[in-house]
Parts: structure tokens; sequence; C-alpha cells
């Protein structure tokens, strides 16, 4: 038990007062006088001294009433002490209670936090640079270095991936000088960025090979690298996620107007070419696309269309989103479901709350939750009467509510699962020889029109020179972030 200091020095002033009671109303210690005229001895007389007449209170009998005041003051404070102290004591034992029971609910409806795991904190780093960005103009190369690197525990060097971004865009550069396209044409632009990483190409006798699908474990299964930009650039290879975003970062590098468009199980490219139409790159095959050939995947309902999930240009709030739900994806494939999962999830769908895939995140984690919390509570949820049991567990029943509402919500955004048999069906159809025909087809017109466009303006330019007019200062998005440095 706590000592009381306070108490404890009343307690020894008052057995002080007990031994020697101190002088505290300054009496004086009042002696006999002595009567210098005694009357004559007589023996049957009797002396008395007047000072000694009990007509007041004397000196003894007020020093004692003023101890016992003392002395009953002392118990009196002692007892509200120990009153005191039984309060905090009550209070205390209230507490650890209460904490004994919020850990073990905790225990039974929450994940156990993974934060002593090695390489977590590169993932609690992440999530701190990306909420850093400006939501509205930032770099998509910093962004994704930033969700790849904490995969590899900050290891990675941004100084080396910015320089080989640059130095790719410079070969670009020169290619659509050497094929005398349109440097300004943003159509001349992507079509390069087509022809780059679709075809097997020399750049100032530099052999460039197109990139390949990489059909081993292309969801990233067993190795979720295989998702990743940084392998892209490395093998030569990737699949549906890297490839759409390592053109997203070349094209932001040339200054090329680009979106990341969303299908089932699925991420394509889509620009306007000069004539004001929506083209779709489909780089897991090399070939320019319609809806047409999106649509017929069969697994895109009216309602996807209509709520945005699926066809859809991401702008950069929305393609914010996507980095964040990616960097939870890595972080479940590579530790599994705590509280950074929530929060990195729930910031995703802050920035965009249709975003299909961190709906998607969110449903299974709160699933996972709650079957984890029936686990521990010793229910079988997939037996009805067993399950009837969780009416006696109010956060049981308050966890099982929002797994079915997020269920709901992803249900009527207009989600229908894609079986990976069907995907992979819908890809080999895509290159079936009508739609190769078709793709050649687009790019020979786009060249064409680009080329007259290039004209139009050359000659427009040599009837009225534009006045020359100071450039703005655009924001550099590029710069190396300090954090690299």
């Amino acid at each position: 038990m706590k000592i009381n200091f306070t108490v404890l020095i009343f307690i020894l002033l008052g057995i002080k007062g007990f031994s020697q009671i101190p002088d505290f109303l300054g009496i004086p210690n009042t002696t006999p006088s002595v009567n210098k005229n005694p009357a004559p001895k007589s023996s049957n007389s009797v002396i008395i001294n007047s000072a000694l007449l009990p007509t007041e209170k004397s000196s003894f009998d007020v020093k004692s009433s003023h101890r016992e005041n003392i002395h009953s003051r002392n118990e009196k404070m002692i007892a509200e002490d120990m009153k005191k102290i039984a309060k905090e004591e009550e209070i205390r034992i209230q507490k650890e209670s209460y904490e004994k029971a919020e850990e073990k609910e905790n225990a039974i409806y929450n994940f156990s936090s993974l934060s002593d795991k090695v390489g977590t904190k590169s993932y609690y780093d992440a999530f701190d640079k990306l909420s850093s960005l400006d939501t509205d103009n930032y770099s998509v190369g910093e962004a994704n270095f930033i969700v790849e690197n904490a995969y590899f525990n900050n290891k990675k060097s941004f100084m080396k991936f910015r320089s080989q971004i640059k130095e790719t865009v410079k070969l670009l550069k020169r290619k659509m000088k050497e094929q005398k396209f349109d440097t300004l044409s943003n159509s001349s632009k992507n079509l390069m960025l087509f022809k780059f990483l679709s075809e097997d190409m020399s750049i100032k006798g530099k052999n460039h090979k197109a990139l390949k699908y990489d059909f081993e474990d292309y969801m990233g299964k067993k190795d979720w690298t295989k998702m990743f930009v940084d392998k892209l650039m490395e093998k030569g290879s990737g699949q549906c996620h890297s490839m759409p975003l390592y053109y997203l970062i070349l094209a932001e590098e040339l200054g090329a107007e680009a979106y990341l468009s969303y299908a089932p199980n699925h991420s394509y490219i889509r620009f306007m070419n000069e004539e004001e139409q929506w083209i779709d790159v489909e780089l897991t095959n090399g070939m320019f696309t319609g809806n047409s050939l999106i649509l017929e995947s069969g697994y895109i309902k009216s309602e996807a269309l209509q709520n945005k999930i699926y066809m859809n240009n991401l702008n950069k709030k929305e393609l914010l989103s996507q980095f964040y739900t990616d960097l939870a994806n890595g972080y479940i494939h590579k530790y599994g479901y705590d509280n950074f999962v929530f929060k990195t999830i729930n910031k995703a769908l802050e920035l965009s709350p249709n975003n299909i895939f961190a709906n998607m995140i969110r449903a299974n984690y709160d699933i996972s939750r709650f079957e984890l919390a029936m686990k521990n509570l010793g229910i079988n949820p997939r037996n009805r009467e067993e399950l009837q049991n969780i009416r006696n567990y109010p956060k049981a029943v308050f966890l099982l509510n929002n797994a079915n509402e997020r269920q709901d919500k992803i249900e009527n955004l207009g989600y229908e699962f894609m079986p990976e048999e069907a995907y992979e069906g819908w890809l080999s159809s895509m290159k079936k020889e009508d739609n190769k025909q078709k793709s050649e087809e687009i790019a020979e017109r786009m060249k064409i029109v680009n080329a007259q466009k290039q004209k139009e303006r050359a000659e427009a330019l040599k009837k009225s020179p534009p006045a020359k007019k100071e450039e703005k200062e655009k924001p550099k998005t590029n710069e190396i972030p300090k954090a690299w440095l």
C-alpha cells in the first residue's frame, strides 16, 4: 500500500503531545506568591494560599483541554486521509479490472498487432510518406516507389529508379525524332509509348525488347513482387498490374496524358487521340482495343458502369487511393491482418469511396475479424444453431453487421466475381486474328492522323508565329524527395 506521509507526520505529532505538551497558547507557568505579613500562628488555624483557590481554571486544565482538541483534530484528519486512500485504492482496482476486461475483449475481437515483426516499420513509414503527398499533384513514380520499397524494407534506391526512368524517356524522345513523330502531340507520345512497350526496336544502336506477359503466378499468390514495376523493369516481364503502372510512370516523365482504368481482375491504359476518341491500351498482349472487347468479359454489370468502378479514367485522387490499397495488399501478403490494414484501407476509401479493390479488402478484413471472434468464443459461424449464440455477445453482432454491410455495398456497386479461368479465357480471346488486325488499323490510323495534324500545326506556325510568352514554372513533381536523399 502507498504510504501517506502527511498522515504519518500527524501521528508522530500526536504521540509527541502525550509526552511533552507544548505551550501553544503562551500561558505563563504561575508560581504561588509568598505573604510577607503572615497571620499569627495558631495551632487551630489553617494557612491557605489564595493562588491555589479554585476560583478559575488552572494552566494545567487549559493545556489538557487544548491537548484533547489537537488529538481529536489529528484523529479526524487521519480518518479522512484513510478514507481518501481507500477511495484511491478502490479506483485503482476498478481501473485495473476495466483494463483487464478491455484487454480480454481485444484479444477476443481484435487482431493482434504485428508491429514486432521485422519490416513492418517500413510500411508505417510508407503510409506517412503517402499521406504527405499532395492528393492532386504528386509524382506517380514516387508514389509507386514508396509502396514497392516498403515491401523491400526500404532497401531500394529512389535515385536509381528515377535515373532509369529518365534514361528510358530520353531514348523515347530520340526515337520520336528519328521516326518524325510530333513531340508536342499527346497522341504521338502515347503511340510512341505503346510501340516501345509492345514492339522490339532499336534506338540509337541500342536494342530494346518488348515487354512480355508473365503467365507464371501472374496474381502474385506465391511471390507478391510479381505485381511490381521494379520486377518488370529488371526482368522485362510483368502483368496487368505492373505494366499499366509502368506506362503511367513513363507517360508522366514524357509529358503525355494517360489514365489508368479497371475491368474485372484487370487494369489497362486509356488516352485520347487527335480525333478526340478514347483509345484503350492493352499491354498484356500489346494491342489497341475498344470498349466492346472490355465488355466481352461478361462480368461487367450496368451498375458497375454507373458507379464507375470499371472503364472509368482514374483521376489523381482515385489513383492515390489505389496506391494505399496496394500498400495494404502488400502488408497482408507479407504479414497478415492487423490495425494497419484497417487504417490504410480506410484512407483509401476516404479518397475514393467506390474503389472496388479497397472495398473488397475491407470486406475481407471484416469477415476475418468476425471469424477470429467466433473462434475465440468457441462458436462455429457456419452452424446456424451455434450462430444464434452470438446474441449473447453484442460486439460479435456488431462485427457481423459490419461484414454484411460491406458485402452489400460491394454488391450494390455492381461487382461480380470473375473466376481465374474465365479471366484467362478472356485475355486469350483478345489475341484473335481479327482483334490483332483491328489493333493494327487503329495504330496506322493514329500515325496518319498524327502526321496530318503535325503538318497542319507547322503550316499554321509559318503563317502566324506565336508571340513568345514567359513560361510559368510547372510544379516539380519529379524532384527527389528529401526523404530519399
